[in-house]
């Protein structure tokens, strides 16, 4: 086991999953005890819920953690990180708030975090979806849950759950199919906070598709909800790399972590003849990511199928076979940001 893959997170998990909760006779993973493990280097990282445990056992779970993902082939050291819900001010744990970014509009940002999303709880994270595209939301079609509006619990909104194991808020919820949002930036801004501000309770990943360039959401959303790391997403064409590279910059400049680049619609293979061809370019995010000093996460073809199942309310990444949003959703488990 030298490379991380989908297949070894989900082998993990389910290793970890056999450990019982001593409080809810649960596997850990079911019970809420710990997030898929992330794995890197030979190093397996675990973070462990341990609420209302006592010291006796806490020590035998790290026990068991350590003896059962450290009898993997390619783990050489199982590290266990304890963590409780409520720290001395009694605030609930946070979420780790992932913003998925583009500099410019029409490059795939919002069907790349929903189905990294549904990737991600794939893995057996709990995952929810804001939606801060405020003028243009499209996620309660791409989660397939559209006409659901969410409800209210103690003055915040309550997630809608989708058929996708992910929970979204999106202000597509909340106005009428069609109707213009045309709002300055301080209402928009208010938006934003509301869905950030939601009842989302126990939440590994809050993804959040953000909206095009870097306007007045962006700011706020930097500046009030600092996020742990942020996504670029950008096709292979020079002028959405130049519009990527302003992206970068805006989160760089306010010392957000830039997690990756991922190259949207790269390459489009003919269903006919088999041939592929490359109409917005080749290898463009990867030489630009190079050039900003970031990882490149990967590739997501053209691919017909996913447009159709976008525009049908089923992401690609449901599907136990499909290959490109899993690779990508693996790799932003395995990130950790540098100290």
């Amino acid at each position: 086991m030298t490379e991380t893959t989908p297949e070894i997170i989900a082998e993990l998990t389910a290793a970890l999953d056999q450990i019982i909760d001593p409080i809810t006779s649960k596997g850990l993973v079911a019970a809420g005890r710990a997030a898929p493990p992330r794995l890197a280097d030979g190093r397996a990282g675990v973070i462990l819920d341990v609420t209302g445990l006592n010291a006796e056992s806490r020590t035998a779970l790290e026990a068991q953690i350590k003896e059962k993902l450290g009898a993997f082939a390619g783990v050489a050291e199982v590290r266990v990180a304890m963590t409780s819900s409520k720290g001395a001010a009694g605030a609930v744990k946070r979420a780790k708030l992932i913003a998925v970014a583009s500099g410019k509009g029409g490059v795939g940002k919002s069907t790349v975090s929903a189905n990294l999303a549904v990737a991600l709880a794939r893995l057996g994270a709990k995952v929810g979806v804001i939606d801060a595209d405020i003028y243009g939301p499209s996620q309660p079609r791409l989660l397939g849950i559209e006409g659901i509006r969410p409800t209210t619990k103690d003055n915040k909104l309550e997630p809608v759950a989708s058929p996708y194991g992910v929970s979204l808020l999106s202000m597509g919820q909340i106005v009428k199919d069609g109707q213009a949002m045309a709002w300055r930036g301080p209402m928009a801004s208010n938006a934003l906070g509301q869905l950030v501000d939601g009842a989302w309770g126990d939440m590994d990943y809050l993804i959040v598709d953000m909206p095009p360039g870097t306007g007045d959401v962006q700011l706020s959303m930097v500046q009030k909800h600092k996020p742990d790391g942020v996504v670029i997403v950008s096709t292979p064409q020079d002028i959405a790399l130049m519009d990527a590279t302003r992206a970068i910059d805006l989160f760089n400049t306010a010392h957000v972590p830039i997690i990756g680049l991922i190259e949207n619609m790269a390459g489009y293979q003919c269903p006919h003849c088999g041939e592929v061809s490359d109409p917005f370019g080749h290898g463009g995010a990867e030489a630009a990511a190079k050039v900003c000093g970031i990882p490149f996460l990967g590739r997501v073809p053209l691919e017909l199928s996913i447009r159709m199942a976008s525009d049908a309310g089923e992401p690609p990444a449901a599907s136990s076979d499909e290959p490109h949003f899993a690779a990508l959703a693996a790799k932003i488990a395995n990130w950790e940001p540098k100290p």
